[in-house]
């Protein structure tokens, strides 16, 4: 199952997505937000539209998240590129809603900042109410899906506040999208890769995750509720670095798709 969001004659709609003739298309659309679902949004109405190529769709954030939790440090080789310990536990924080942008929307650099960084991240898209999960608890029932997500991050300024919340937290700087998928398995394996004008610059594995999925959310569960349409942004590997106004950020994952969002200054 794959859905996007996306706007239809002025409403945002959300879309069922299938290939047709090699193209990813929308060709349904749920009458029911899937947040709603209880995790089974195959179970949902909907209806049949003509095709709309994924690719020509104006897409929106594909969810509508009470807030955005995130891991840090997450990959060995990226704590060490930034001068960090390898932690050992998870280490999370906060993106705001406010900062999140859609696919194809440009990232701004603000003023205040000299560098601003990509950060290529698997996303976790909650489909059903969790607070304490058991040590011998599935998590799978409460995942509804897997998208990309871009931690955009000032870096000056993530260095000069020695904490992290000011840094990843402008308006645009959570690119998410572009669409939700549940049929991949990041316990097996799947490829990241992030991209800036087409250049390779992150490469790797959910199978080098310090902390795989649901070590994650019992940790954060054992914390904070975490209701449908919640995001969980699991960590970006190594080979971040700055863009500037005029590049283009792309973040893949195979199995989802591409999240590309250009970038200009404030």
């Amino acid at each position: 199952m794959k859905y996007c969001r996306f706007r239809l004659n002025g409403q945002a709609q959300y879309g069922f997505v299938e290939p047709i003739s090699g193209r990813e298309s929308i060709v349904r659309i749920l009458l029911t937000p899937p947040e709603e679902s209880d995790g089974d949004v195959e179970g949902l109405r909907s209806k049949r539209i003509d095709p709309i190529a994924l690719e020509e769709a104006q897409l929106l954030v594909p969810v509508r998240p009470s807030k955005i939790v995130c891991v840090g440090r997450n990959y060995r080789e990226h704590a060490k590129e930034l001068g960090n310990e390898v932690p050992t536990e998870p280490v999370i924080f906060l993106k705001p809603d406010s900062s999140l942008l859609a696919p194809g929307g440009t990232v701004q650099r603000p003023k205040i900042s000299q560098r601003v960084d990509y950060e290529g991240e698997l996303c976790i898209v909650i489909g059903k109410k969790c607070r304490h999960i058991r040590e011998d608890e599935d998590v799978k029932p409460y995942i509804l899906g897997y998208t990309c997500l871009n931690d955009v991050t000032t870096r000056d300024l993530q260095k000069k506040d020695g904490q992290w919340t000011r840094a990843k937290s402008f308006d645009t700087f959570c690119p998410v999208g572009p669409v939700v998928a549940d049929e991949i398995d990041p316990w097996a394996g799947v490829r990241l890769e992030t991209r800036v004008n087409g250049e390779v610059k992150q490469s790797a594995t959910t199978k080098d995750f310090l902390f795989p999925v649901d070590l994650v959310m019992r940790y954060i569960t054992a914390v904070m509720t975490l209701l449908p349409g919640d995001l969980i942004a699991t960590g970006t590997p190594e080979g971040v670095g700055p863009v500037k106004a005029g590049d283009v950020m792309e973040v893949s994952l195979e199995g989802v798709g591409t999240l590309r969002n250009p970038v200009a200054d404030e």
